[in-house]
C-alpha cells in the first residue's frame, strides 16, 4: 500500500505503515550517521538539549557523501543501520518517528523499542519499476 506522510508524523500515523508499504515523505528529513549519533548519545548523558527536537521526526542514516564541484552536495544513499543501533532507543525514547537506513537491526530494536515506543524503522527506500 502507498503511505504518504508528512513529516513530522504522529505516532498513529507511524502505526499505519506495515512491511511491504511504499511510504512517501514530504517535509524536513534529518541526517545522522554514528559521530552524529554519539554526540547525541553524550549529550543526552550530560542532559543537554539536542539541536533538533526528535518527537514525531525522522533520521535518514545517509553515508558519506562527497560533493562534486558546483554542487552542494553529492550521492545521498543509505548506510547500514545497525552502528546506530546502540543509541536508537534513547532517540526513541524522544518519540523519534522513523528511521531510514539499510541493513539489519539488533533485536531489541526490531521488537522492543519499536512495539513499546511506538516507532517505524523504514529499513529501504525502494523504486517502482
Amino acid at each position: 500500500m502507498d503511505r504518504y506522510l508528512q513529516v513530522p508524523f504522529s505516532t498513529e500515523e507511524a502505526l499505519q505503515i506495515k512491511a511491504g508499504d511504499y511510504v512517501y515523505l514530504t517535509g524536513v528529513i534529518y541526517t545522522a550517521r554514528d559521530a552524529a549519533h554519539k554526540r547525541m548519545y553524550e549529550a543526552l548523558q550530560e542532559k543537554s538539549e539536542l539541536p533538533i527536537d526528535m518527537e514525531n521526526n525522522v533520521i535518514y542514516y545517509m553515508g558519506p557523501s562527497p560533493a562534486r564541484d558546483g554542487h552542494p552536495i553529492g550521492s545521498a544513499g543509505p548506510t547500514t543501520a545497525t552502528r546506530m543501533d546502540k543509541y536508537a532507543p534513547l532517540l526513541l525514547e524522544l518519540k523519534l518517528a522513523g528511521m531510514i537506513g539499510k541493513g539489519k537491526r539488533n533485536q531489541e530494536n526490531r521488537t522492543d523499542s519499536y512495539r513499546n515506543l511506538r516507532s517505524r524503522s523504514i529499513m529501504r527506500m525502494l523504486q517502482r519499476p
